[in-house]
């Protein structure tokens, strides 16, 4: 496994998760898999394999569960409610490192056996608005590792963000098909499926 910075996962935020797996499920043509819940977030989850040492998660809040803190990925401000009001979106990106020593806004979190750090802003904030990805350094097996293969795997994910420059020069070494353009910020992930090539945007 590459040593360097690598993508992990993609983050597909929806209302509700019962929902968004009918539309991403119809959208891939390939059923997702169990997560678990974030109870410190407030959030469940379902996954999905990119390959070997990737995967895509579905977020939604958890109806019943007030967290403490505010939810990542912004799903507790209106505004991203009112972007998942009508369908699910591509959100955020996540990349994973050696070592998150030294860097800020660092949760060490663990759900069943897995264990890992990412980086969180205390008020669940999105840097660049989601273009930028968070961090990851997993303390157990990667979960992509343990996904059944449905065929799926990213073939670009486009970043647009009015400080693409800024962006191009912070993910320099990342490994992973991305792309940066100048515009408002937004995501934008194609995918290649055994029936074909989909999208999906933030």
């Amino acid at each position: 496994m590459s040593s360097r910075p690598t993508l992990d996962h993609l983050v597909v935020a929806a209302a509700d998760l019962e929902a968004g797996r009918v539309w991403l499920e119809r959208k891939l043509g390939c059923p997702l898999e169990p997560g678990g819940r974030h109870t410190d977030y407030g959030t469940h989850n379902l996954l999905l394999s990119l390959g070997p040492s990737a995967y895509l998660e579905l977020i939604a809040p958890e109806a019943a569960t007030t967290p403490a803190r505010p939810r990542w990925f912004e799903l507790d401000t209106p505004a991203m409610r009112a972007r998942l009001a009508g369908r699910p979106a591509l959100v955020h990106w996540v990349v994973r490192v050696g070592s998150l020593a030294g860097v800020a806004d660092v949760r060490e979190l663990s759900r069943g056996a897995s264990r890992w750090a990412l980086t969180v802003p205390d008020d669940g904030s999105l840097p660049l608005g989601g273009a930028a990805p968070s961090l990851i350094e997993w303390h157990s097996p990667l979960p992509a590792a343990s996904l059944p293969d449905r065929g799926i795997r990213l073939a670009e994910l486009v970043l647009s963000t009015p400080e693409a420059a800024a962006l191009q020069r912070r993910l320099a070494g990342v490994e992973a098909p991305w792309r940066v353009r100048h515009g408002d910020t937004g995501l934008r992930a194609r995918l290649t499926t055994p029936a074909g090539g989909t999208e999906i945007v933030g």
